[in-house]
């Protein structure tokens, strides 16, 4: 399986996208344009508002979110969504009960992400959490949060749309950033980490025993430094990690194609090739969750391509985009999420470069795929057997999404290997092996072949 798909998190009360105009029309627009996922964020803050007391009000109204969602097609990662932490830092994501920050001023404000880099307070409010220093009641801050997770496991237990759980977005090390920031990364915090990681997965798999559950490593990894996260020993768990070039933040000024182009392939590939390894080591699946956060379409091109090379699946940041202390219009797909998909609030050149042709189901082992857009020519090369070799029933299918936008009217396909099964000019093309070990397929837009 392949996935393409976007993030939806609205980080601001009541903090479920439902509030802000997300909704049926939303789902049904994503699946008319090829894309199969969502990761849809869930704030703490709003699920545990009081120490022990959870808010099955909120979790109803993301489970109805859930639910279009599924309706539409589109499988849901629930993501435990933060970013500094808390309001009082400027960001979102724990409880105001939950913060320890020694009492330090949470100065000097400089927004997100900036307050990362510069702010004492929500560094110590980060180590209260990772010691899993206790609160409320003597409990420690960690075990609060696992139970939390425990119970929004349950709730969602029998969500047939929701595939697997991503237990924290973009751990940031706190004091040990530093130590993090190196390219060989920070062993040490990577033990509290997984320590972490560990307590978090116990709660979740005393109700949920099979589900995919996603583990991020800490922050930095996003710039290339290494992790060293453990081998959690379960079957079904994944790397949900992210990629953004330091050369392209927001914030940092425009530099040239010819100095950025280079110097983002080069960092970005760094993190794939990070997370191959990883997964090598510990057999952890792999998820590209956030990138993008940009209306740069040269850099966006960029990071799917190297996306299509790394035959890695992605959700891009963000469908809509805002943050406590800014709007934030560059990020989104669209302008306003309440407003009607018409033309005008849909960012069409942005759509162009992220509804792209991939292959949503393999029925073998995927050797590469890629799309040429100003050609309009997209191709894969897939072995028939699975990595482990194991045959597939005869008539197994691979489907390959062609969207309207790049494949308008009629394709032509030319095909070794195999057989296409799906009608003339379907959205999906279908393909089953022909006795063949190996299927070789290359679509063209019949407007340009």
């Amino acid at each position: 399986m392949v996935l393409h798909g976007v993030n939806m998190v609205n980080k601001l009360p009541p903090y479920d996208p439902a509030a802000i105009g997300f909704g049926v029309d939303d789902a049904l627009f994503l699946a008319a344009e090829g894309f199969n996922t969502v990761r849809l964020g869930i704030v703490w803050k709003a699920v545990e508002p009081e120490p022990g007391s959870y808010d099955d009000a909120y979790l109803d109204r993301i489970a109805g979110t859930v639910a279009e969602l599924g309706d539409a097609g589109l499988a849901v990662l629930l993501d435990f969504h933060q970013d500094m932490l808390n309001e009082r830092f400027n960001g979102e994501g724990f409880p105001d009960w939950a913060v320890q920050d020694d009492a330090l001023r949470p100065w000097p404000d400089v927004g997100f992400p900036g307050n990362y880099m510069v702010m004492r307070a929500l560094w110590r409010a980060y180590d209260h959490f990772w010691a899993n220093d206790r609160g409320p009641g003597g409990i420690g801050l960690q075990d609060r949060y696992a139970a939390a997770w425990r119970h929004v496991a349950e709730r969602f237990s029998e969500e047939p749309a929701v595939f697997a759980y991503d237990i924290f977005n973009e751990p940031f090390p706190g004091s040990a950033a530093i130590r993090c920031l190196r390219p060989g990364g920070s062993r040490r915090f990577d033990r509290a980490l997984s320590a972490f990681s560990h307590r978090v997965l116990s709660a979740i798999r005393a109700v949920e025993p099979a589900r995919l559950v996603f583990y991020e490593p800490n922050v930095l990894f996003d710039y290339g430094a290494d992790t060293h996260h453990d081998d959690l020993g379960d079957p079904a768990v994944g790397l949900s990690f992210h990629a953004y070039c330091v050369a392209a933040s927001p914030g940092m000024p425009r530099l040239p194609a010819r100095v950025q182009d280079p110097i983002c392939e080069r960092q970005e590939q760094r993190v794939f090739d990070l997370a191959e390894r990883h997964s090598r080591r510990t057999g952890a699946a792999l998820l590209l969750s956030e990138f993008g956060a940009t209306d740069d379409l040269r850099k966006l091109d960029q990071t799917v391509a190297l996306a299509d090379r790394n035959m890695a699946s992605w959700q891009y940041w963000a469908y809509f985009g805002r943050d406590p202390c800014c709007e934030r219009p560059e990020e989104g797909l669209v302008h306003d999420v309440g407003a009607p998909l018409e033309d005008a609030n849909v960012k069409q050149d942005k759509l162009d470069v992220l509804a792209r042709p991939y292959p949503r189901a393999v029925a073998g082992t995927p050797l590469g795929w890629s799309f040429d857009r100003a050609a309009r020519r997209f191709e894969l090369e897939y072995l028939t057997r699975s990595p482990a070799g194991r045959a597939f029933e005869p008539g197994a299918e691979t489907e390959v999404f062609l969207p309207e936008r790049h494949f308008p009217g009629k394709y032509e396909v030319d095909l070794e290997g195999g057989l296409v099964t799906s009608s003339p000019d379907d959205r999906t093309l279908r393909l089953a092996a022909a006795g063949a070990s190996r299927v070789w397929v290359r679509v063209s837009s019949a407007e340009v072949a």
